[in-house]
């Protein structure tokens, strides 16, 4: 991207969808109310696996305030509200039939949403496993999977007449690898060749629940219109990471291929290929026999799908280091990989790459002729609070946004069919197990007295949807 067209005025695509996402565990609250199950995160952050030993159990209290926020949602002109289903609210112990109290409360966020405008767009799976699930093996365990098509199964009839677009799972890199591997996200585990298995068994259940959606969500009412409707957009979200070699010697290079393999290639390859990379496999047998792979598993990992949701945050750096990431790691099979972090400013020390963004979706388009493709996460952290005047002018988020807008409008005039941008996130929350130390909201919340503040950012963020574009920041 050239200085010049860095300042310039960027128009989107007619129809390109804007929203903000969330997860039902980092906003929520409510932990005691419609017979919710526990979740791995709760049993995870009881245990002290969180920053101070922060839970989730109020985080933004989103389950008793739902109405009030979506009426913000739409005061700042958003037209769509990327959310996800908590399994255990809907499902309490994994398994057996639903929570009518607990689909209710999904019922009445969509209604709301429909009734002022927003479409929803729902996520299936963000992380909170029912632990009864977890207690019965997880998903290193097969079984699990096929639970989770029964989860999907009630949440689409229940919602698949108002309901468009569905993720099934987001992220299943954070699970596996975080989770089962490096132990540093729920359920806490470091155990490489159960999170090998629980890869496996995210993509299978992914899979499932595309057949049940399939199966069972014959439309959705979008944008509070009930006169029509139109074929449901069925989905997965990934979270690429653009991988970069320190130097050019085979060692480096050889380490970017490593890491590429399971933060990317692992996913991409079953999804949209239908098999693994050979080379991921071969690593992976330092840590696991594969025998959790069985027959036709990948045709139904790779089911057609109409959309995918890409997650960006940042690139990684790596080099060739021996040991240096050995188990625990979220890296099986890789054992020699240093990573170097860039300079940054935001409150975690994720550096601002937005030319990664560009990267990934140019990646996806090239070599994997993706289906159309959304930014469903986009976002970073800062020390944001209001000042005496109760303002928060969060500029640097600002910033972040503007050059990923940049980078997406690249990627559009590049041949990418980029569809939409979602911020994350709506809220400040519950930030996994960092609590609630790092804010990455575009609207404020005082988790004391659960006041919301739209930032600057949020303001910022309403002007550029109104007007379908990014205003010019030249001279």
């Amino acid at each position: 991207m050239s200085n010049e067209d860095a300042g310039r005025a960027r128009g989107f695509p007619e129809g390109f969808l804007w929203g903000v996402s969330t997860s039902a565990y980092q906003i929520e609250g409510g932990v005691d109310l419609d017979g919710r199950g526990i979740s791995i995160w709760d049993t995870f952050a009881a245990a002290g696996g969180t920053r101070d030993g922060q839970t989730g159990a109020i985080a933004a209290d989103h389950r008793n305030l739902m109405p009030a926020d979506i009426a913000l949602m739409a005061e700042l002109g958003l037209p769509a509200y990327r959310f996800s289903v908590a399994w255990p609210r809907v499902q309490p112990d994994g398994k057996g039939s639903a929570s009518e109290e607990g689909l209710d409360f999904y019922r009445a966020l969509v209604d709301t949403c429909l009734d002022h405008g927003i479409e929803p767009v729902l996520t299936l799976y963000h992380w909170d496993l029912p632990q009864p699930l977890e207690d019965a093996g997880g998903w290193p365990v097969r079984d699990t999977a096929y639970r989770f098509a029964d989860y999907t199964a009630l949440v689409a009839d229940a919602l698949g007449d108002r309901v468009r677009r569905w993720t099934t799972i987001n992220e299943p890199w954070c699970p596996a690898m975080l989770g089962y591997a490096w132990g540093i996200h729920a359920p806490g585990r470091t155990d490489p060749e159960a999170a090998v298995a629980a890869a496996h068994h995210l993509l299978l259940g992914h899979g499932l629940g595309v057949d049940v959606l399939r199966s069972r969500v014959a439309h959705g009412r979008t944008n509070g219109d009930s006169s029509g409707s139109e074929a449901p957009e069925i989905g997965i979200t990934l979270n690429p990471y653009p991988v970069l070699p320190a130097t050019a010697s085979e060692a480096d290079h050889d380490a970017a291929r490593r890491i590429d393999g399971i933060a990317n290639r692992l996913w991409y390859d079953s999804i949209l290929r239908g098999h693994y990379p050979r080379d991921v496999l071969d690593d992976l047998l330092s840590v696991s026999d594969l025998t959790h792979i069985h027959d036709g598993d990948l045709a139904v990992i790779s089911r057609p799908i109409d959309a995918m949701g890409v997650n960006y945050y940042r690139c990684y750096h790596v080099r060739h280091e021996p040991g240096a990431s050995a188990s625990p790691s979220a890296w099986p099979g890789s054992t020699d990989v240093a990573f170097i972090d860039p300079d940054s400013n935001t409150s975690n020390g994720w550096a601002v790459e937005p030319g990664g963004l560009y990267d990934a979706v140019i990646r996806l388009v090239t070599d994997y002729d993706a289906p159309p493709l959304y930014v469903h996460e986009s976002g970073a952290a800062y020390r944001d609070e209001p000042d005496a005047a109760g303002v928060v002018n969060d500029t640097d988020r600002i910033a972040y946004h503007a050059a990923h807008l940049e980078a997406s409008s690249d990627a559009i005039t590049a041949g990418a069919d980029l569809r939409g941008y979602f911020v994350w996130s709506l809220f400040d929350n519950f930030e996994w197990a960092e609590g609630y130390t790092q804010r990455f909201g575009i609207v404020h919340i005082d988790f004391a007295t659960q006041r919301r503040t739209p930032k600057a950012s949020a303001h910022w963020y309403a002007k550029v949807v109104a007007a379908n574009g990014l205003p010019s920041t030249g001279p």
